[in-house]
């Protein structure tokens, strides 16, 4: 094998060589450390990253390249949008990719172009990239590809070909359940739920846990609310849900739409949780400080991206391995104040 090279031209510039020998290992065993391989155990894997950083050693990327036959690079397809989700999961795809020893290369797409995956798989495979990310978080109508390189899709059912099609969930339905049983829990007759809108893969799969949770403990189920993930979707909810005078207890497909939705019970008059308990999803930064502290459940972003980009990169790496099944992200309820038994009247 090429041994990898340190980056620069100048005499005193650090090399893989010079790592070998503070490391105390061969140049070789430095070499399959910085390409990823395995076989190489976790003393022996810490001490040339420990050497690497002590004499200042980059990885020249070209060298691996040529090395490797690979980029060491990830593709990524994602949705051109500032909401929450979305990009906390951009993030945590970000850092598992860079802890995994892979550089990322994004591409967004805009909503209501379904071409715009395709050309967005085609563009990245142009650039050479080992694998590619799907997190397509909107249904755009049947998109089927086939890309020459390992694929994984997150949040979306699987509708790419591939030598190697790996799909994994965000876990929405599940804390969806975890949510609506709480309200349940507390005594609440049944839950109303203030859904997103649903040409989002995401916000189906909410609904879907919402009446899951209802119909495993024969509730009736109420009318849906649809919203548009906005916080002024969540305050005309609420005005319609005050005005009707029946709910007391509200699911919202996200922190924002429970935001709004509780302002509008708010200034009509009844009191959270006292009259209405609201639970939100997502745990947003400002869920904790808003009035009433807001009861949601917390998106595993950072656990999922981990866990699908360990099965992407063993499908890069390891062509021919088995792949694991995915593993189920975790759910985390976070009880604050938005959340109380129902009003002993029952309104």
């Amino acid at each position: 094998m090429t041994p990898v090279a340190g980056q620069g031209a100048s005499p005193g510039a650090p090399r893989a060589v010079d790592v070998a020998r503070l490391a105390g290992v061969s140049q070789k065993t430095v070499s399959r450390v910085f390409n990823g391989e395995r076989y190489v155990s976790a003393d022996v894997r810490a001490r040339v990253h420990a050497a690497a950083e002590e004499l200042g050693y980059r990885l020249n990327s070209a060298a691996r390249a040529l090395a490797s036959g690979r980029t060491r690079s990830i593709g990524v397809v994602t949705l051109g949008t500032a909401l929450y989700g979305p990009a906390s999961l951009l993030i945590g795809i970000e850092r598992a990719a860079r802890d995994a020893g892979y550089a990322l290369r994004v591409v967004n797409t805009l909503e209501g172009d379904p071409a715009g995956v395709a050309g967005a798989v085609e563009s990245l495979l142009a650039q050479g990239v080992d694998g590619i990310v799907v997190s397509e978080p909107i249904d755009e109508g049947s998109v089927t590809l086939s890309a020459g390189v390992p694929v994984l899709v997150l949040g979306a059912p699987a509708s790419f070909g591939g030598p190697r099609a790996v799909t994994v969930g965000v876990g929405a339905e599940s804390l969806a359940r975890a949510a609506t049983e709480h309200l349940l829990d507390l005594g609440h007759v049944t839950v109303h739920h203030l859904a997103g809108p649903q040409r989002w893969f995401a916000a189906r799969d909410r609904l879907h846990g919402w009446r899951a949770a209802l119909a495993a403990r024969d509730r009736e189920q109420p009318a849906v609310i649809e919203g548009d993930w906005s916080a002024a979707s969540g305050y005309a909810a609420g005005r319609a849900l005050a005005a009707e005078g029946e709910a007391t207890a509200v699911f919202a497909a996200n922190d924002d739409m429970a935001v709004g939705l509780i302002r509008a019970l708010l200034e009509a008059g009844l009191r959270v949780p006292e009259d209405v308990s609201v639970v939100g999803f997502d745990d947003i930064p400002v869920s904790a400080y808003v009035t009433p502290p807001l009861t949601t459940v917390r998106q595993p972003f950072d656990a999922v991206a981990r866990e699908g980009l360990r099965l992407l990169v063993r499908a890069i790496e390891e062509p021919d391995a088995d792949l694991d099944p995915a593993g189920e992200p975790p759910v985390e309820l976070v009880v604050r104040a938005s959340t109380a038994p129902p009003p002993p009247s029952g309104r």
